[in-house]
């Protein structure tokens, strides 16, 4: 029978399907299934069963280094980057999840959780002016006043909480669905960063926008500290940042590097503000990052 995956937890995962949940495996040793991803499943008895078959995905959003890749959610029509007035955030990491969302045609959206946090409120808004400026949508909440105006907007999408860990996604996710009772914590002032509470991903049903629409869903998922973009070719790379889409291809050189040649367009782009400073920053170092990996790994 058909299936959605709802729970990955290593080889094995829980599996929605039209007569209830199933706890069930892959064959063989490979498990390279992800939350989102649409099976099909032979039931086995005692609420467990066997993954026969892969459905296409529409997208898929995972994250490599030299030698490892992670699969985070499939099938998705956006990504939700959790970020906070405290503890402090990583604006190159909202550019990675960005990049990766781009790459797959995954609508990126921006929430500044903990904005009744005022004394750092502007600051934040500072870090994300350069998203902002592109035309990503950033939405401000507080997820202990309420989340009336995320949950609205997250109704009949099927969007994922990416984010580091202490920004507040899984009070989010209680906030927005209130069965979810996902754990929280406290944040760990000492070392300015949250202490994880989610160890694995997890997908929970959301209403429609409108009745007669088809519902929605969220995936809450674990803190993230790195995210990875081995599997991107520079290319690749290049066109995930929207803002390089219209300049591409124009340098002088074909082969351009966009470092000290002449006539390169994105520099030029960058002299006169059309690129952001900051986003340019995030782009190579992003791009060293993938240069070492594939020294490391040819096999990329």
């Amino acid at each position: 029978m058909d299936g959605v995956i709802v729970a990955a937890f290593g080889r094995h995962y829980e599996i929605d399907t039209p007569e209830g949940r199933l706890r069930c495996y892959p064959r063989g040793k490979k498990s390279s299934f992800a939350c989102g991803d649409e099976i099909q499943v032979l039931p086995g008895g005692d609420g467990q069963g066997v993954i026969e078959a892969l459905r296409p995905r529409r997208n898929l959003l995972w994250r490599s280094d030299a030698f490892r890749e992670k699969l985070i959610a499939a099938n998705l029509s956006h990504i939700v980057i959790v970020v906070a007035t405290e503890p402090g955030f990583s604006d190159l990491l909202v550019s990675r999840c960005i990049a990766a969302a781009e790459s797959q045609e995954i609508t990126p959206l921006v929430v500044l959780n903990k904005a009744d946090l005022h004394e750092r409120l502007s600051a934040a808004r500072a870090q994300l002016e350069p998203f902002a400026r592109l035309g990503y949508e950033v939405i401000e909440v507080s997820a202990l006043e309420g989340a009336d105006l995320l949950r609205k907007r997250l109704a009949g999408l099927r969007a994922i909480f990416v984010g580091q860990s202490g920004m507040g996604k899984s009070t989010l996710t209680n906030a927005i669905v209130p069965e979810a009772n996902a754990a929280t914590r406290e944040i760990s002032a000492a070392l300015d960063s949250g202490k994880h509470t989610t160890t694995f991903a997890r997908l929970y049903p959301l209403p429609p926008a409108q009745a007669g629409e088809p519902a929605g869903w969220l995936i809450d998922s674990p803190g993230l500290q790195a995210f990875g973009l081995a599997h991107l070719s520079a290319e690749d790379l290049a066109e995930a940042f929207v803002e390089f889409r219209p300049h591409l291809g124009q340098c002088r050189f074909r082969d351009c590097r966009h470092e000290a040649e002449p006539g390169c367009a994105l520099r030029a782009a960058l002299e006169s503000g059309a690129i952001h400073r900051r986003r340019w920053e995030h782009y190579r170092s992003i791009r060293e990052e993938i240069a070492a990996a594939r020294r490391l790994n040819p096999g990329w």
